[in-house]
């Protein structure tokens, strides 16, 4: 369980610090800067959650001993784990990143909606609509519940590709050892 909750805190800990950095470099607070920040983040949450959803299962497999087998599912379980940890981490994070160190983010974000609605010559009325939902969508509680879900599935996903490299079965303690 503390490997779990170790590697599952430092995904959420690397996310926010990324959060952080675009926040200070102004790429949160400017709609032209968004697009850029958003991409970059959306590549980012896939190498960090590699990167720690791999050592994290790796851990978990080195304390399970060699006689017993670490096969696909005690991986993938590992990973989930991980996933899920990272999420609960990540609502805290998310809720003080979007009620108390930015929230004009969500500003941001409907002038970024509104400007891709406008380019595709959405009506005055469509845009109001559409703003409304981000607004609903972006409240820092439901966001922070939201973050969560999409958290654990991706994490999942990357355990489900990770896990077919990590497993590991179990050393025949039988076995006569190597010919020299």
């Amino acid at each position: 369980m503390k490997t779990y909750v170790t590697y599952g805190f430092f995904m959420a800990l690397a996310g926010m610090l990324l959060n952080l950095a675009f926040y200070f470099l102004g790429y949160h607070s400017d709609a032209e800067k968004y697009a850029t920040a958003d991409l970059v983040s959306k590549i980012s949450f896939w190498v960090i959650a590699a990167a720690c959803i791999i050592p994290g299962t790796m851990a978990r497999r080195s304390e399970v001993p060699a006689t017993e087998a670490f096969g696909y599912g005690r991986a993938l379980l590992a990973g989930f784990a991980i996933s899920v940890f990272s999420g609960l981490f990540n609502i805290v994070g998310n809720y003080v990143y979007l009620h108390l160190i930015n929230p004009g983010f969500i500003d941001v974000i409907i002038q970024t909606a509104t400007a891709k609605a406008e380019a595709k010559g959405a009506s005055s009325a469509q845009i109001e609509q559409m703003e409304k939902g981000v607004r609903f969508m972006m409240n820092p509680i439901f966001s922070s519940i939201f973050v969560f879900f999409i958290v654990t599935i991706c994490g999942t996903l990357v355990s489900l590709l990770t896990s077919i490299f990590i497993r590991r079965e179990a050393a025949d303690e039988l076995a006569p050892p190597a010919a020299v």
